[in-house]
């Protein structure tokens, strides 16, 4: 049993559960345990999906949270949404400097945003289209990182959201509403966060407010770096260089 654990004494998931960064943690426990909870026939997909009626007339509030936890029953299908949600999640709130307040906001307006058009086009669930959102984001911000499909189809990142839509028209022959809608809300978010700002001297739209940064964060570190300054308190700055080139990542 030693010989299964790292240096701190933990086993290799629990190692890789808690290296996860905060929300891509608890959103990936909370989407396994709903799953979970549904197997053991506890709660039932219809006790989950969203609807407006159900929620703003029979006050079931809970579906604002748990349409975007339930990919279905236990299968190697739900193995790889999770697995897919969590990488591309993880990979971008770490490049969000880990930052709880301003990957959460990502989170909370790819939902609203979801919540709001759920309506008009039928969709129940909205975790796929939420997890395609993050994958575009992601897809757009890594313009030169090589991708596989199978081993046998390599393109760059841009174009990992096409062929995943592409790839589910032809194993169901229907025209993925939910991967195009999370396309859509991913594009409008790196637009006004990666396009927008350098044509409008440095303003994001989309970033966070102060209160939202307080309300998760506490006090805002950039405060805290002002205060230092004010004070007289030298800040020692590191730019970090290019590190060594990645393999690219086998998409299976």
């Amino acid at each position: 049993m030693d010989g299964l654990m790292d240096n701190n004494g933990r086993f290799p998931l629990e190692t890789w559960f808690w290296e996860m960064p905060v929300c891509t943690r608890w959103w990936t426990t909370a989407t396994v345990l709903c799953a979970g909870l549904v197997q053991c026939h506890l709660l039932t997909p219809f006790q989950l999906f969203y609807s407006y009626r159900a929620v703003f007339v029979k006050a079931q509030y809970w579906r604002l949270l748990t349409t975007f936890l339930y990919f279905g029953p236990f299968s190697m299908d739900l193995l790889f949404h999770v697995y897919f949600q969590q990488r591309y999640s993880r990979l971008l709130e770490e490049s969000s400097g880990r930052s709880p307040a301003h990957f959460s906001w990502l989170l909370f307006y790819a939902m609203s945003s979801l919540l709001l058009l759920s309506p008009f086009i039928g969709m129940p669930f909205l975790g796929h289209p939420l997890s395609s959102t993050l994958v575009y984001i992601w897809s757009r911000r890594n313009p030169d990182t090589l991708m596989s499909f199978l081993g046998v189809l390599v393109f760059r990142a841009p174009y990992l959201p096409w062929v995943l839509i592409a790839v589910s028209y032809v194993l169901h022959g229907l025209i993925p509403k939910d991967e195009i809608l999370g396309v859509v809300i991913g594009h409008i978010w790196y637009f006004f966060n990666d396009v927008y700002p350098p044509l409008h001297n440095g303003s994001k739209p989309l970033d966070p407010p102060m209160w939202w940064r307080r309300l998760i964060e506490g006090r805002p570190r950039e405060e805290e770096t002002n205060d230092e300054t004010a004070n007289g308190v030298d800040n020692e700055f590191a730019v970090a260089g290019a590190g060594p080139e990645v393999p690219a990542p086998d998409m299976r």
